[in-house]
């Protein structure tokens, strides 16, 4: 049975979702719902993780994953735990990457679909011009790239 747990952070309440093997198959950012953890102490450690990304002393999570999707969701999603913290990198580089320069935008569906947000750091993804989508919202992905320092000559994008 999956167990549900949440953590009041600086971009909101995040919700995480363990299956019975205890591995993250969820997060949701923007949580709503007033509910309580089911089992505190399951989430100690990624509670204690995410704490220490948003204090900015964490750079890379070592949580066990249970990640499920197609091949091709299955690469991209191999790819942006690739991208290093502080950095960015465009849907066309990802879709070069993977094999298909022309695929940035089925790339920017699987960004979409990334069932683990800031874990597998589909904030780090941004457009060759813009900042590109969130699942969280715009104002969080800025958040999270400011947080990391990121740059990589888009400064303007993160304002």
């Amino acid at each position: 049975m999956d167990a549900i747990g949440y953590l009041q952070s600086p971009i909101g309440r995040i919700g995480f979702v363990l299956n019975e093997d205890r591995q993250l198959v969820r997060i949701d950012l923007n949580v709503s719902l007033l509910l309580n953890c089911e089992n505190p102490a399951l989430f100690k450690d990624i509670f204690d993780q995410f704490s220490e990304y948003f204090a900015g002393t964490r750079k890379n999570f070592t949580l066990p994953l249970c990640l499920n999707g197609s091949p091709f969701e299955m690469r991209v999603w191999a790819v942006l735990l690739q991208i290093p913290y502080g950095e960015t990198c465009s849907y066309g580089e990802i879709a070069a990457v993977c094999g298909n320069r022309k695929a940035a935008r089925a790339v920017g569906q699987a960004v979409h679909r990334n069932p683990l947000p800031i874990v597998v750091p589909c904030h780090r993804v941004v457009g060759a011009s813009n900042l590109g989508g969130y699942a969280g919202g715009l104002t969080v992905k800025r958040f999270l790239l400011r947080l990391e320092g990121a740059h990589k000559g888009k400064e303007g994008l993160f304002r």
